[in-house]
C-alpha cells in the first residue's frame, strides 16, 4: 500500500473524543480500592476541574455548529450531540462513584458531609447562626422584574434560582429571584465536633444556603429552589496585529472572560422543570447543555473539604525528592556544569536545584546578564524574586514574558509590570505565537572571556507543578547549545531573521519538519532492511501529518512505541495501517509531563527532549524548542527512566486498541485475569526520594 492510499484511507480518531477518553482514565483512580480515600476524592474533582476546562476550551464551536445545523465539517450537529452523550454519559459516573462508593467510605472513616435533614438540633442551630454572622449578610437575593432582568452570572460561579408565592413589598407577584452566593465564601465548612465522638462533620455552603433560603424573603414563601452553575466559553481571543499594546488588550479582555458565551448549565438532580427551562432560556442553551446532578454543582472544591481532614492515612504517603543525583550539595553549579551536563529528573529530583542555579547566578558577581522565558511560575514565584533582585544588583536581565499562557494571563501580566518596575527588560516574544519555550541564559565573565550557562526544560518554573509532574531539566554550559540560545533570545526580542541553529530545533521553524524527517528517514531505513525504532513520550498527539508519517513508518516496517499521556489520534494495530505501532497512557500519582523522542536507524540512534507536544498548535502557533542529548551516559538514563520504565509499566499504564477505546496494560489477554504489577513512577519514587 503506496503513503499516498494510506493517507487517504487511515481513519484517525477524534480528538475531543480521545481528551474525554483521557478523563476516564483519570476517574478510573478514584474508583481504586488501592488508592487512598482523600486521593480518590481528589481524582474526581481533578476530572471536574479537565471538565470545565473542556467546555471552556473546546465546545463552542461544536455548539455553534449545532445551532446553525451544520452537516458537514469538523464541527457538526452531530458532533455536538456525540459529545454531549458521552460527557453526560462521564459526570453520571462521577456522581455514582461519589455517592454510592467515596460518601459511604468516608463516613465509615469517621467523615461525613451532614445535610439538613441528618442534622441534630445542636447541629441546626450552630448552622442558623454560623448562617446568620458569616453568610447572610454576603448575599444579596436579585427579584426579577422589568426594573430587575436577570443579573450577569460569571462563569461557574455557585447561584440559587428561587420561585416564590405571594406579593413583593410593592403587591407585585414577580416569582422568581436569584441568589449570587460570592466566591469568597468558602464552600465547605467544618462543624464544631460533638462531645464524645471521633467523627468529622462538614456542611457544604449549597446546603447551608437552602436551608435558610425562606430567611432571604420573608413574608413569602419558597415553593422550588435550585443550585445552578454556568460555565462559559473562555479562551482569550485577542487580534495581536490590531491592538498597539497586548498587555492592556489582554487586560480588558480578562475582565470579560467571567461573561463569554454560555455552554453548560448545571442544576440539582431535583430542579423543577420550570426552573430548568427558565434558566435555559436566559442562556439560550438547549436541553442537551443542562446536566442534572445529585451533588455539589462543583465538584471541583471537594478540595476545601479534602484540606480540612486531618487523616494522613487516607492521602498518599508523603514524597520528598531526593537532591539531584550529579550534583554535589554546596558545589558550585558553574563549576559542575564546566565538567558536564546534568540532568534533573523531576519531581522526583528536587526542583530546588533550579531555583538555586538562578541563585547563584543572581548572587554571583561575574554574572553580568540573565535571560529567561516565563509560561507559568505560579501565584507566589521565588523565582520572579530572585530576576529583580538581578536588577537590583545591576545585572541585566530580560524577561520574555508569554502573557497568553491560558488561565496564567492575569499573573504574567503582573509579573510583567513587577520586572518593568524595577527595570527589567520585557519583551512578549512574536506577535501571533505563545512563547511555550523553557529557557534560562546567564553569561558569566570568567578568566578565557565570557561564557554562557544554561538551563532547558520540558516544564514549568513553576515550584507548585514541579512537585506534581513529571519533567527533565536539563543544565548546560556547550558551548554551541548555549550559542543557539543567545540566537534565540536575540530573535525574540528583535524578531530579526533567526540564523542557523548549531544543535537546537525551534518551532515554527525547525521541528515539525525535522520530527517529520526524521520520521520518514527510519521509515526508509526499515524498508532499506536496517533495523529501525520509534519511540515518542509526550503529553498528545493530535498533528494529523505528524500522526499520518508515523502511519506511513509503521508499514514500512518500523516498530514505534508512543506513551502519550492524553489525546491520541493515531489508532493503534489497525491491521493494514498501524501494525507496527503500539499506544499506551500513564496515568498515575504524579502527571506526565516530560517530551522525549527517540530515534533509530541502524546503529545510530539519537535523542531528544523537547518543551512540545505533537500538535499542531505547538509545532505551527508557538515558540517551541527541542535540544538534542550528545552525552552517552545521560541518553541511557533518560531511555531507561523515562521510556523502557514506561514501556514496562503495568500497573498505571493503559493501552490504546484499534476502535479508539483504552484497556488497563495490567489486564491479560483474554480480561479474566491480571498479571505482576510494576508502577515506573512509584519505582522512580523510591530510587530518588529523600532518604533523610
Amino acid at each position: 500500500m503506496s503513503g499516498n492510499t494510506l493517507h487517504q484511507k487511515l481513519p484517525l480518531l477524534d480528538r475531543d473524543h480521545s481528551i474525554l477518553a483521557f478523563n476516564e482514565r483519570v476517574m478510573d483512580w478514584a474508583r481504586r480500592a488501592d488508592v487512598p480515600l482523600l486521593e480518590r476524592l481528589r481524582y474526581l474533582s481533578i476530572v471536574s476541574s479537565n471538565l470545565d476546562e473542556f467546555f471552556e476550551v473546546r465546545v463552542a464551536p461544536h455548539l455553534t455548529a449545532a445551532r446553525a445545523n451544520e452537516q458537514r465539517g469538523p464541527f457538526t450537529s452531530l458532533s455536538y450531540e456525540q459529545l454531549s452523550d458521552k460527557v453526560h454519559s462521564l459526570v453520571a459516573q462521577q456522581y455514582a462513584i461519589y455517592n454510592d462508593e467515596l460518601l459511604p467510605l468516608l463516613e465509615k472513616k469517621g467523615i461525613k458531609l451532614i445535610s439538613h435533614g441528618e442534622r441534630n438540633p445542636r447541629q441546626r442551630r450552630w448552622v442558623k447562626e454560623f448562617f446568620i454572622k458569616e453568610v447572610q449578610p454576603l448575599l444579596m437575593p436579585v427579584g426579577l422584574d422589568p426594573a430587575h432582568p436577570f443579573p450577569q452570572v460569571a462563569n461557574k460561579s455557585l447561584n440559587f434560582i428561587v420561585r416564590l408565592t405571594g406579593r413583593d413589598a410593592f403587591g407585585r407577584e414577580n416569582e422568581i429571584a436569584i441568589v449570587k452566593v460570592p466566591r469568597i465564601l468558602p464552600r465547605f465548612f467544618r462543624m464544631p465536633p460533638v462531645k464524645g465522638s471521633k467523627q468529622t462533620h462538614f456542611v457544604s455552603i449549597s446546603s447551608l444556603i437552602r436551608s435558610h433560603l425562606n430567611d432571604l424573603f420573608p413574608g413569602r414563601q419558597v415553593t422550588e429552589f435550585s443550585q445552578f452553575r454556568v460555565t462559559r466559553h473562555s479562551d482569550l481571543a485577542v487580534d495581536e496585529e490590531e491592538v498597539k499594546n497586548l498587555r492592556t488588550a489582554l487586560r480588558k479582555g480578562l475582565q470579560q472572560r467571567h461573561y463569554g458565551q454560555a455552554l453548560r448549565l448545571e442544576v440539582s438532580a431535583g430542579c423543577s422543570v420550570h426552573l430548568s427551562n427558565f434558566l435555559l432560556e436566559q442562556f439560550a442553551l438547549t436541553e442537551r447543555a443542562l446536566y442534572r446532578v445529585p451533588g455539589p454543582v462543583n465538584l471541583v472544591r471537594l478540595n476545601q473539604l479534602i484540606d480540612q481532614v486531618e487523616a494522613p492515612a487516607l492521602r498518599f504517603e508523603s514524597y520528598s525528592a531526593g537532591w539531584p543525583a550529579q550534583l554535589t550539595p554546596g558545589q558550585s553549579y558553574f563549576e559542575r556544569l564546566r565538567q558536564g551536563d546534568v540532568l534533573i529528573h523531576q519531581p522526583f529530583e528536587s526542583f530546588d536545584a533550579v531555583l538555586g542555579f538562578l541563585r547563584e547566578a543572581v548572587e554571583d558577581p561575574d554574572v553580568l546578564a540573565i535571560k529567561q522565558t516565563i509560561y507559568r511560575t505560579g501565584a507566589k514565584s521565588e523565582l520572579m524574586n530572585l530576576l529583580r533582585e538581578a536588577v537590583r544588583r545591576g545585572k541585566e536581565v530580560t524577561a520574555v514574558v508569554e502573557l497568553k499562557a491560558r488561565f496564567d494571563e492575569e499573573a504574567n501580566i503582573n509579573y510583567a509590570e513587577r520586572l518593568e518596575s524595577v527595570g527589567a527588560q520585557v519583551v512578549y516574544g512574536v506577535v501571533g505565537l505563545k512563547t511555550h519555550a523553557k529557557m534560562l541564559l546567564v553569561t558569566r565573565r570568567e578568566a578565557t572571556g565570557l561564557r554562557r550557562y544554561a538551563h532547558l526544560s520540558t516544564g514549568n518554573y513553576n515550584p507548585g507543578t514541579a512537585r506534581l509532574y513529571t519533567d527533565l531539566s536539563y543544565l548546560t554550559a556547550d558551548d554551541a547549545l548555549t550559542a543557539d540560545l543567545e540566537q534565540i533570545f536575540l530573535h525574540l526580542a528583535s524578531q530579526n531573521r533567526l540564523p542557523k541553529l548549531n544543535k537546537a530545533l525551534i518551532a515554527p521553524f525547525h521541528l515539525h519538519k525535522a520530527m517529520l524527517d526524521k520520521v520518514e528517514a527510519a521509515g526508509a531505513a526499515a524498508k532499506a532492511g536496517l533495523d529501525a525504532r520509534i519511540v515518542l513520550k509526550m503529553n498528545a498527539l493530535t498533528d494529523e501529518p505528524m500522526a499520518r508519517a508515523l502511519a506511513v513508518a509503521s508499514q514500512q516496517g518500523v516498530k514505534i512505541d508512543l506513551i502519550v499521556r492524553g489525546a491520541c489520534i493515531l489508532p493503534a494495530q489497525v491491521p493494514g495501517f498501524t501494525d507496527n505501532v503500539h499506544v499506551r497512557s500513564v496515568i498515575g500519582r504524579l502527571l506526565e509531563h516530560s517530551r522525549v523522542f527517540y530515534f533509530r536507524t541502524g546503529e545510530v540512534e539519537e535523542l531528544w527532549l523537547s518543551s512540545a507536544d505533537w500538535m499542531n498548535r505547538n509545532m505551527l502557533r508557538r515558540i517551541e524548542l527541542a535540544w538534542p542529548v550528545t552525552d552517552s551516559a545521560l541518553r541511557h538514563r533518560i531511555i531507561d527512566e523515562c521510556l523502557q520504565a514506561y514501556l514496562h509499566d503495568t500497573k498505571d499504564a493503559w493501552l490504546l486498541r484499534p476502535d479508539g477505546n483504552y484497556v488497563p496494560a495490567g489486564a491479560n489477554g483474554n480480561g479474566r485475569g491480571r498479571i505482576t504489577l510494576h508502577s515506573a513512577q512509584a519505582s522512580l519514587m523510591a530510587l530518588y526520594g529523600s532518604k533523610g
